[in-house]
């Protein structure tokens, strides 16, 4: 349960519930719809809605999914949820966390209400509740086919095929809020379900609301009194067979049940059509053995969690890092069929052929450790989201995705983040792709004219993207700091990819767009500095205040995002004053690492900055302030993220740096050394893609204190530079650091 709060821009938002490595299904508890609770589950509510089939995991915005939301009643039947204030009012059931079992594969919970224990397991596109009811009430199984995190169903189908199956479709669209709810007017999906009850039911309804088409339905609208009243007075249509509607749900009732009984009930999950939702469940899910589903969920966790073995770490290290690697591999989930067929927004249906389609790409946070993080451990994967992210861009026409969801833009964020992943992919082997294709979408994307990059066309006329005023966003000013740093390094990107296919011009071209950085560098105030349109600079506030054209950052912060040019970064701010920026904006960092105006470590923008001590004259500041990050800015419960994990991407910068390294430039092939955390960790390396069989890193005389690297060597030899290689990682080998309590201001100096 670590993470697992939703509030404002602190802790982590994480997933609870049931699933496999990079799953499809991620069935799990729901505890609010509306607000901005993306993984629809926070630890701090004390009601729950129910358990829905498809969830996200630590993203920082209105969520989307909680799709098929199922929930075991009894005595008087409600057709609305009910409020947080009073459940009472709905099918909504108080509980206690006291009765919460959350293990890999594996989550159950009472409702208090109705007595009624839940369990839940899944297969990659299936999955299976099991429910324990009591005796001498009208039991029955709900189903809200309109549920949405954050949103609604804007039209769904049931059909009730006997006694025991039923299969419909709910379809998503930004009318009906969802991700970002609905303001980024891109995300279009349909959900199919295939679904089966363990024993026959006795009798079953639809009920149906009338939705005038004048009413709103995105997330503060469907917790309203109004619209609840409109799901209160639903229709109710004892034993109908089939329907579609703007606003379904079902029931099957079990009238006579004993005393402990159980029923369970399955469902296959697909976004492409009915024939694939019946195919997954028939494939992966053709038994009623929920022991089984449990236990081979845990076989394959076990196996995924152990492609990094530490030793060394106390029991709250070791909760903390495993956890983090649970998190690490819920995304990018796989989006097809057993057949390998899969869904995009404009071209439909299609077939993958030779890899799985991957969606949920939160770029602009996982590129930064996410990412890198699986390139060792998981290159097949990384392969697969190339492919995926290359035939997006196909599909969509408009370049590579930002933030891709459910096979559509979403044009969440800002910058080009696919092209370090891809560019990081080819210098570390993973090669599995067309990069010459991967070339000349990433130069669309960049020049455009069909482009999702922010300001390009200004970014093309001027070298930089404009801050006009937008005062309902952005405190007066867009992003157009932030959105030039990330191009500039994406045009970097470009340029190394064209350097890979001998393109001398395409190289010279986006190198130099890769130092527009110095077109916003103003060296009056000695940070960058957002720009009119005209040209002239907009309004300083001070390094420390957000914003000022720079998304969820401030000037500060910001300042350090030139990873592929730090030689050029000191050149503007000077040697001594990049040594000393960093020293101050380290120490005047709550020691807790809360949301802060310094080193705030909750947020992405940051994530490298510990490691630029490493290209200074004091690396071992590098080492300090790492150990002092994992110590205080990780912990255990559902408060153990001190910010939303991003899908990943906060437990990734953990499970790097605990094992003693971190990349600055994704693309240039190097992670720069810190301090490890465990005395040994080995990691298994992929046979198909690496020479190595294992890595492994020693830190002799390692503790609490021992902070300080005095010397590191690998495969026997002392590396008298502070980064290592992904070859030296993958081809195998032993890398020993011998720690101490002071620094050894000699390291890395020959």
């Amino acid at each position: 349960m670590i993470g697992a709060v939703a509030k404002t821009k602190y802790y982590g938002r994480t997933f609870p519930g049931a699933t496999l490595p990079y799953a499809l299904v991620k069935l799990g508890p729901d505890t609010y719809t509306g607000g901005d609770v993306g993984s629809g589950y926070s630890f701090e509510h004390n009601t729950l809605e129910g358990f829905s089939f498809v969830h996200m995991s630590g993203i920082g915005w209105f969520g989307d999914f909680g799709n098929l939301l199922v929930t075991p009643t009894n005595g008087k039947f409600y057709p609305n949820r009910g409020s947080v204030e009073q459940p009472e009012t709905g099918y909504r059931s108080n509980i206690s966390h006291d009765t919460e079992n959350a293990t890999p594969g594996y989550y159950a919970i009472k409702l208090d209400d109705y007595k009624v224990k839940a369990e839940m397991t899944s297969t990659m596109r299936t999955g299976i509740l099991r429910f324990t009811f009591p005796e001498g009430k009208t039991n029955r199984i709900q189903i809200d086919l309109a549920r949405r995190i954050g949103g609604t169903s804007v039209k769904q189908y049931i059909k009730v095929i006997d006694d025991h199956r039923i299969e419909g479709w709910m379809k998503y669209t930004p009318e009906g809020g969802g991700w970002g709810n609905g303001k980024t007017n891109m995300v279009f999906y349909t959900v199919y379900f295939s679904a089966e009850f363990s024993e026959p039911f006795t009798n079953h309804g639809i009920w149906s609301a009338e939705i005038p088409d004048e009413q709103s339905r995105k997330v503060d609208d469907i917790v309203s009194d109004v619209y609840q009243n409109l799901i209160k007075n639903s229709n109710i249509f004892t034993g109908k067979k089939e329907m579609v509607g703007d606003h379904l749900g079902f029931y099957a009732e079990y009238p006579n049940l004993t005393q402990d009984e159980q029923i369970m009930f399955k469902a296959g999950i697909s976004f492409v059509d009915l024939e694939g939702a019946r195919n997954n469940l028939e494939t992966e899910l053709k038994h009623w053995d929920f022991e089984k589903v449990k236990a081979d969920a845990e076989t394959v966790w076990e196996k995924q969690l152990g492609l990094i073995q530490v030793e060394g770490a106390t029991d709250k290290q070791k909760e903390i890092f495993y956890t983090s690697m649970y998190h690490a591999q819920i995304d990018p989930r796989d989006f097809t069929d057993v057949d390998g067929r899969f869904y995009l927004k404009e071209s439909g249906i299609n077939e993958a052929g030779n890899y799985n389609y991957r969606t949920i790409f939160s770029g602009w946070d996982a590129f930064r450790s996410h990412m890198p993080l699986l390139t060792i451990i998981d290159p097949n994967l990384v392969n697969e989201v190339v492919n995926s992210l290359i035939a997006k861009a196909e599909d969509g026409g408009m370049g590579f995705p930002k933030w891709e969801i459910a096979g559509c833009y979403s044009n969440c964020m800002l910058g080009d983040p696919a092209l370090p992943v891809i560019l990081d992919a080819w210098t570390k082997g993973i090669r599995g792709f067309d990069l010459k294709k991967a070339y000349e979408i990433g130069k669309q994307t960049s020049l455009g004219p069909n482009t999702i990059r922010n300001g390009w066309e200004n970014y093309n006329e001027k070298g930089y993207v404009d801050c006009n005023p937008v005062p309902e966003r952005w405190n007066g000013y867009y992003k157009g700091v932030s959105a030039t740093l990330e191009n500039c390094y994406a045009d970097w990107c470009i340029s190394q990819l064209a350097k890979e296919l001998g393109d001398i011009e395409g190289e010279k071209q986006f190198m130099e767009r890769a130092q527009y950085y110095r077109n916003i560098f103003d060296s009056e105030v000695g940070f960058f500095r957002g720009k009119y349109k005209n040209g002239e600079w907009i309004p300083w506030e001070g390094q420390h205040v957000f914003r000022q054209g720079n998304i969820e950052s401030n000037p500060l912060q910001q300042m350090w995002f030139v990873p592929h040019d730090i030689d050029g970064l000191k050149s503007l701010i000077g040697e001594e004053r990049f040594l000393s920026e960093l020293e101050e904006m380290f120490e005047l960092t709550p020691p807790n690492f809360p949301f802060n105006e310094f080193y705030n470590h909750a947020n992405e923008p940051v994530h490298h900055i510990p490691y630029l001590f490493n290209l200074t004259e004091k690396p071992w500041l590098t080492q300090k302030w790492v150990r002092k990050i994992l110590a205080n800015a990780y912990g255990i419960g559902p408060y153990g993220i001190m910010g939303n994990d991003d899908v990943g991407q906060m437990s990734a910068w953990y499970i790097l740096s605990s094992i003693g390294f971190h990349p600055i430039c994704q693309g240039d092939n190097k992670y720069w050394l810190g301090s490890p955390l465990f005395s040994k960790t080995v990691i298994q390396l992929n046979k198909k893609y690496y020479k190595g069989k294992t890595f492994i890193i020693i830190a002799n005389n390692n503790s609490e204190e021992n902070v300080f690297v005095q010397k590191v060597s690998l495969n026997g030899q002392d590396l008298n530079r502070p980064y290592i290689l992904h070859e030296e990682i993958t081809n195998g080998g032993e890398l020993i650091f011998e720690m101490g309590n002071t620094p050894n201001k000699e390291l890395y100096k020959n």
